[in-house]
């Protein structure tokens, strides 16, 4: 459970009753957007209150009422996912920020100009999203947001989305510090060991971050690895 310090109030009406819940701000706005977070790790108390600034627990005439049950997961569940989490000014702010930036990012390292075949910048999404007037909603997932603001941003950038299958070969010198590097950077379609200890693969990347991984190639084998886009895939 968390400090009580670091609680904000979730409360949900239903069946003319309040339900509180003293919740981690930024947790429980996570797990209403689907991710996976234990209710126990988020809460700073494990009671559902009708006042909690009072200390006034809901009793279970009130929550079987509205929910059916007086099970706490149960109804904690419903309150973070429906109710209202009453963040502050600041909190919210700074929430609405890290989203929109991971949207921006998300754009800046998945699409591309079709005219151009190059990425658009992160600072010219960002201007194109406040030309277009792109509406952050805290509560929704970034895989929701991205699909939106595209929407909106077509008007203004024209945006394609694609990704690009390289092969790549790595010098033997480099081959096993690459390995895992790329694993990581890439999605693997196929490799195969040299008899030299030379190492070659063909990967999957976001057609906009071509870039980013050339440098991650020449940065692993001091510019002897070979990197060459085999074709493009949409």
């Amino acid at each position: 459970m968390i400090p009580l310090e670091r609680a904000v109030v979730a409360r949900l009406e239903s069946h003319g009753e309040k339900f509180e819940l003293l919740v981690d701000p930024d947790l429980a706005v996570r797990y209403r957007q689907g991710e996976a977070i234990d209710l126990e790790d988020m809460v700073a108390v494990l009671s559902i209150f009708e006042n909690s600034s009072r200390g006034t627990r809901s009793s279970d005439e009130a929550l079987t009422k509205a929910f059916t049950s007086t099970d706490f997961a149960t109804v904690a569940d419903r309150i973070i996912r429906k109710g209202e989490i009453h963040l502050t000014a600041e909190q919210r702010r700074q929430m609405i920020a890290e989203k929109r930036k991971k949207v921006i990012t998300f754009i800046a390292r998945n699409a591309i100009n079709p005219q151009t075949g190059l990425p658009h910048p992160p600072q010219r999404i960002e201007m194109a999203m406040d030309e277009a007037k792109v509406n952050i909603d805290l509560y929704k997932n970034t895989e929701e947001l991205v699909k939106e603001t595209v929407k909106a941003l077509r008007p203004l950038l024209p945006i394609k989305f694609e990704e690009v299958r390289i092969a790549v070969k790595i010098p033997p010198d480099f081959a096993s510090k690459a390995y895992g590097e790329i694993q990581a950077a890439a999605q693997m379609e196929k490799e195969e060991w040299q008899k030299d200890g030379s190492w070659i693969c063909v990967v999957r990347i976001p057609a906009g971050i071509q870039g980013e991984f050339y440098d991650l190639i020449n940065r692993i084998t001091r510019g002897q690895g070979e990197a060459r886009i085999l074709n493009q895939v949409y």
